[in-house]
């Protein structure tokens, strides 16, 4: 397969439907919780909804982010009197961290849904049953009587409970997992899966810098999917962990995400500097245009120069006025270098060709 070029303009050129062998060091048990119960656990925190929008009054923020609450009132609504009539509801996924605490990976919008009804307020307004037959019509939960209330209180949601092995070193085999159930809905994006499982100081970092002006001036508008900010691990992990690259590409960003979550390897000074020094020359040498061979911004083109741009700074070598755009124009025109760029990205053999010709055309 080609490179991509999805709706935001970008060129991936990585494959697909890349498949990938895992060692899958997972067990798994399952629990039932009664829903009063998991109401509970979601406000002490024992149970993780993470929230892509920490201002979101539905999401149960506590280290990482995910998409904001998606369901419609009527799907809300339904949810709540499946479980008011004695149906059965599908289970949920959860994935226990280092802490104990229980990351949900599939039923966030059930579990938000809970938490709302319980609390009585759905985006800001009352949560009132409105879309369910009508003995429930009108009805929060402080208004349910007590038979009904009993009712959804003692309903049962099974949840499958993941835990990873002793030997497990990272965490590609419950990103795959995730990928997986999340194969319908609202599906997350790949960057939107690793906040959400390697939460910590360089998420947070790595949202901050996403407000750089010159790089929000060289991407465009923020991304909904967190392209942009995926892009800067990226360039981050490209920096300082080239030695170890092994694709897929979006393995080794998480594993490099949970290398340095909590900046204990390349600090915050040393990030920021890395990042914000290259691409404020880059621009101011380049312009807006910099990283687009042609209209689309070329992810292998940005994360190559970038690496070869913020290593010479790091050497304490500046450009001369000129002399960067010229050593980037000669660059973009190399057959080998083009070749590298343009399709299959994420092979070891393409990104070792790019980083290296990037390396001796910007630190020679």
């Amino acid at each position: 397969m080609d490179s991509l070029i999805n709706s935001e303009n970008i060129d991936d050129g990585e494959i697909l439907d890349e498949s990938v062998e895992y060692q899958f060091d997972l067990t798994f048990y399952g629990a039932d919780y009664p829903v009063d119960g998991l109401v509970k656990r979601l406000g002490n925190q024992d149970i993780v909804v993470p929230s892509f929008d920490p201002g979101h009054d539905l999401a149960i923020d506590v280290e990482a982010f995910q998409r904001k609450f998606v369901w419609s009132k009527i799907q809300c609504d339904r949810f709540v009197e499946s479980l008011l009539l004695g149906f059965p509801v599908p289970g949920i996924f959860l994935v226990q961290q280092n802490n104990k605490r229980l990351l949900v990976l599939d039923g966030q919008q059930r579990l938000l849904t809970l938490a709302a009804f319980y609390s009585g307020i759905l985006n800001k307004k009352e949560f009132s049953l409105e879309h369910v037959q009508s003995e429930f019509v009108g009805l929060t939960y402080k208004t349910l009587d007590e038979e009904n209330r009993r009712t959804l209180d003692d309903a049962i949601i099974h949840a499958t409970v993941i835990r990873k092995t002793k030997n497990a070193q990272d965490l590609a085999s419950v990103y795959s997992l995730f990928e997986r159930l999340n194969s319908g809905g609202t599906q997350l994006s790949p960057h939107e899966i690793r906040v959400a499982l390697a939460p910590g100081p360089l998420m947070y970092l790595v949202r901050d810098l996403n407000s750089t002006p010159s790089w929000r001036s060289v991407f465009g508008k923020p991304s909904k999917t967190l392209k942009d900010q995926e892009l800067i691990l990226r360039f981050l992990a490209m920096r300082f962990s080239l030695g170890t690259y092994k694709s897929p590409m979006k393995d080794f960003l998480t594993k490099y995400a949970q290398f340095n979550s909590d900046l204990s390897r390349q600090s915050e000074e040393i990030i920021r500097h890395a990042f914000i020094s290259a691409i404020d020359l880059i621009v101011a040498e380049i312009g807006k245009k910099a990283f687009r061979l042609q209209r689309a911004f070329n992810v292998a083109v940005f994360e190559s120069v970038m690496v070869g741009v913020a290593t010479r700074l790091a050497e304490g070598r500046d450009f001369l006025p000129g002399q960067l755009k010229e050593i980037y124009e000669n660059l973009v025109k190399n057959s080998s270098y083009l070749a590298a760029v343009g399709k299959a990205t994420a092979r070891e053999d393409q990104v070792s060709v790019r980083m290296k010709l990037a390396a001796e055309a910007f630190l020679a």
